[in-house]
């Protein structure tokens, strides 16, 4: 008999606004993953929630456990799918939500000593998708008696999920600019670096770069480091002549 686990929707609504505040927030991606799954858990009253993230820079890809709000070793050790691999991958490749009302008895589930061990019984796995219908990860609410898991709880879940995503995909994306925009001053530092080199020691353009390089190296400081080094330098000659 389907049943929803009673709680407020209030509760989900309070749940989808801390997410959604995380996606125009500044707040580090390990922190957005501890968010999702502790108000997931908190506002369903499920027994563990876990969310696992698709790894793209190892070949073939992996599907990897970030965060869960449960505290048991053999649960937050790090673990890792293939992409087909259990209920995980199959949610992913189905792009669709799966509901498990006894782990131990579903062959998909993997880990049934693990679950036998922390009495998990029934589960419900959402995918983290986003805008472009791409998937990035997977949500998953394991309870510690029978549940069967409602139209209404899934999709409230779901929507949860959903609304992480994005915010996951911001911050990635916040990251990989704040990358870029670092390269690209390294970039004009070292430019300016080459242009003073070439100036005050006679060296070409070519000769230049090296010789920072190579400063770089028997320093093991980085590029920028030196070129920084290098326009003091010229500052601090110019100031007292």
């Amino acid at each position: 008999m389907e049943k929803d686990i009673p709680q407020p929707y209030d509760k989900y609504i309070k749940a989808l606004m801390d997410i959604s505040g995380a996606i125009t927030s500044d707040l580090y991606l390990e922190d957005i993953l501890k968010l999702t799954v502790m108000v997931t858990a908190k506002v369903t009253g499920v027994e563990i929630c876990s969310l696992w993230l698709v790894d793209d820079t190892c070949h073939p890809p992996q599907i990897r456990l970030k965060a869960t709000q449960a505290f048991d070793r053999d649960y937050i050790k790090d673990r890792s799918l293939d992409m087909d691999e259990g209920v995980v991958g199959a949610v992913l490749t189905g792009k669709a939500p799966i509901i498990i009302e006894n782990v131990l008895q579903d062959p998909r589930f993997k880990e049934k000593e693990m679950a036998d061990k922390l009495g998990l019984i029934s589960m419900v796995g959402v995918p983290l998708q986003v805008l472009d219908d791409r998937i990035i990860g997977a949500l998953n609410c394991f309870t510690s008696t029978p549940h069967l898991f409602s139209d209404t709880e899934v999709n409230l879940i779901r929507t949860v999920a959903n609304q992480a995503a994005i915010a996951i995909l911001n911050t990635e994306l916040m990251v990989k600019t704040q990358v870029i925009q670092e390269e690209l001053e390294t970039r004009k530092m070292v430019e300016r670096a080459k242009e003073v080199l070439m100036m005050r020691q006679k060296k070409t353009g070519e000769e230049a770069y090296k010789w920072i390089r190579k400063r770089s190296m028997d320093t093991r400081k980085s590029m920028r480091f030196v070129a920084e080094a290098i326009m003091l330098s010229e500052e601090l000659t110019r100031e007292f002549k």
